[in-house]
């Protein structure tokens, strides 16, 4: 039914084959259009400075040659002529020598200034990519179902995804900075090979060794990551239950500060074991390595040192093949350990495509039909059955019922009868597993889901309580609305909120919660009639209220919903609720039981009847006797 159905290849661990991990490449053209989009002209000033750079190196060290060469030359002749220090500061190689140290001097400064601005460029560029990437993150996570969010599996994908979106722009930059060292690299090997072609051969046999280490380690480092994803999960959750203003008191009262601390320590202690383990191997393998290649280097500095006694090269000469092999041994170290690292990075970039690449199964038809206005004749269902995910147990079966246009319905049922499915189904938060369901005789799947979605005005019980001013709150229902202070007055009033907003000391622009700083937090009842509200915001042909007043008294219920029974009149409703007194105020009931509608009928039908409907009645009403 979704992709989740089905694991994907973000939903398997890695095998760890090279032909595998090189795959995860094929994601960097992708990344780079992305930290494109996010700054055109500021990543070509980045490779413009990365490219300039690149060059300076070898500059700065045939400089030193041609200087540490005129310094050897001018002491041999100054001693051979019998200088003194006027005939020396009155030669010509005087003014050369001071040139080339100026020029050195000039590189160093020039160097010094590119890698300030590129560092500069590129913290811009990584922060704009980062806001870049967020937002792609939470618009496409905006548009996949909400079967995609239930799913265990796709909440790993998520956070895996989550995590990489702010911290990839550096591989792009890592591989930018490749290129850099590539250039520099054959810069320095020319040079080289033009003296000793035989010590590229030798840096190659000390290095390999340790490049190939770091690619296993680095998968290594992969895998432990994506299998310690529910983990990581579950640690988010225990830090927040821990630390957060939304469970302090029960945290409190419950006494669970240990058992939520204890839990968290086990958990994170075994990542910490799992991370320290594979960071002593890496260790030592990696320092054997890293000893093979100093070995390397030493031999071939000995062999230019032997060769320079010998007369075959000269003092700058000594200086640049020395320099030049120390630097060609950092570059080639540095690009091959690179690589290995952007090869691995980028199977956590595979993390952040994947989720990219998850579609919705629920979407909107390539032709849609218009959405009534006003709706003509009513909502039905047609044999309907659904099952969640991954359940074989149906949540409704064979349910069959006509909501008409205009009337008020209101659902009856015991916990799991299948009352708030049905609202969802009517909203396509999912769709039926069988059977259909009809809006003015045509298949809901034949609108436009934007357009059904903004003609219904839906309060579920477990509503969100924005941390956001009140104002706000309310216009959550129309937020292409959030402008209108009138609009937004009435839908408070409406739903008996203004005298809420009223006592707040800051009134509709007072922020609400203990988020953050000046909020004001309302009690549960208050909250519900912010949370009300916004069904009247919306002015919606289709209001559906789902259990969204429990948390008010008898009497505030009733207040609430008569209120809703008189500004519902010529609209389509739906209320579901556990309290009599109020459902009674519907047009017709539907009792609900197994999924599947039991007794249909008014309040007085269903009494008259005797059934299910009157012996739940009686239980309710003997209470209050």
């Amino acid at each position: 039914m979704s992709v989740s159905s089905s694991p994907s290849r973000a939903d398997v661990p890695p095998r760890g084959i090279l032909a595998e991990r090189l795959g995860a490449l094929r994601h960097l053209p992708a990344l780079f259009r992305m930290v494109y989009a996010a700054s055109p002209r500021l990543l070509v000033v980045s490779l413009g400075l990365r490219l300039v750079r690149a060059s300076l190196p070898v500059l700065m060290l045939y400089l030193g040659k041609l200087i540490l060469d005129a310094i050897v030359a001018e002491h041999a002749r100054s001693h051979s002529d019998g200088l003194g220090l006027a005939g020396w500061l009155a030669d010509p190689a005087l003014t050369r020598l001071i040139g080339l140290v100026a020029a050195e001097l000039a590189l160093a400064i020039l160097a010094d200034l590119l890698g300030r601005a590129s560092t500069l460029v590129d913290g811009i560029v990584a922060d704009l990519y980062g806001n870049t990437a967020t937002l792609a993150l939470m618009r496409h996570a905006a548009e996949l179902d909400l079967e995609q969010f239930e799913d265990a599996a796709q909440q790993d994908r998520l956070e895996r995804a989550r995590r990489q979106v702010t911290g990839r722009s550096n591989l792009l930059l890592q591989l930018f900075g490749q290129g850099q060292d590539l250039v520099t690299l054959v810069s320095f090997a020319a040079g080289l090979v033009a003296y000793a072609p035989w010590l590229i051969l030798l840096l190659a046999c000390a290095l390999v060794p340790a490049f190939l280490n770091e690619t296993y380690f680095n998968r290594q480092g992969y895998r432990l990551a994506w299998t310690r994803t529910p983990e990581r999960r579950q640690i988010d959750y225990l830090r927040y239950l821990g630390a957060s203003v939304e469970s302090a008191k029960e945290v409190k009262l419950f006494g669970l500060n240990g058992y939520i601390a204890d839990r968290y320590a086990a958990l994170a202690d075994k990542l910490v074991a799992d991370n320290r383990a594979l960071a002593l191997r890496r260790a030592g393998w990696g320092g054997a390595f890293a000893a093979l290649g100093t070995l390397a280097y030493y031999a071939a500095y000995a062999t230019i040192v032997w060769r320079t006694v010998a007369g075959q090269f000269s003092i700058g000469d000594l200086a640049f093949l020395a320099g030049s092999f120390q630097r060609l041994r950092g570059l080639i170290e540095g690009l091959l350990l690179g690589f290995s690292q952007i090869a691995s990075q980028a199977q956590y970039l595979d993390d952040l495509f994947s989720f990219f690449a998850v579609v919705p199964t629920i979407r909107s038809p390539a032709d849609p039909v218009a959405f009534p206005h006003p709706i003509a004749t009513g909502i039905v269902f047609e044999a309907v059955g659904f099952r969640y995910p991954g359940t074989e147990t149906w949540a409704v079966r064979g349910l069959s019922f006509t909501l008409a246009a205009g009337e008020v319905l209101a659902l009856v049922g015991e916990n799991g009868a299948g009352k708030t499915t049905i609202v969802k189904l009517l909203t396509r938060l999912y769709d039926p597993t069988e059977g259909r369901i009809l809006l003015d005789g045509r298949p809901l799947a034949a609108y436009d889901l934007d357009a059904l979605r903004a003609r219904i005005g839906v309060i579920f019980q477990d509503f969100v309580r924005f941390s956001f001013t009140a104002a706000e709150n309310v216009a959550v229902g129309r937020i292409a609305e959030r402008d209108d202070s009138d609009r937004i007055a009435r839908a408070a009033g409406r739903s008996l909120a203004d005298a809420v907003i009223g006592r707040l000391p800051l009134g509709y622009d007072q922020p609400l919660g203990k988020r953050f700083e000046d909020g004001v937090d309302l009690s549960g009842g208050e909250w519900q009639k912010i949370a009300l509200s916004r069904a009247y915001m919306r002015e919606a042909e289709i209001l559906i209220l789902d259990e969204p007043t429990a948390a008010l008294d008898a009497r505030a219920e009733f207040e609430v919903f008569q209120r809703f029974r008189e500004l519902s009149h010529g609209r389509t409703a739906v209320l579901i609720s556990h309290r009599f007194s109020t459902v009674r105020m519907a047009d017709r009931i539907l009792v609900l039981e197994g999924g599947r509608v039991l007794e249909s009928g008014t309040h007085a039908e269903l009494q008259a009847l005797g059934g299910r409907y009157s012996e739940l009645f009686e239980l309710q009403a003997a209470g209050y006797r």
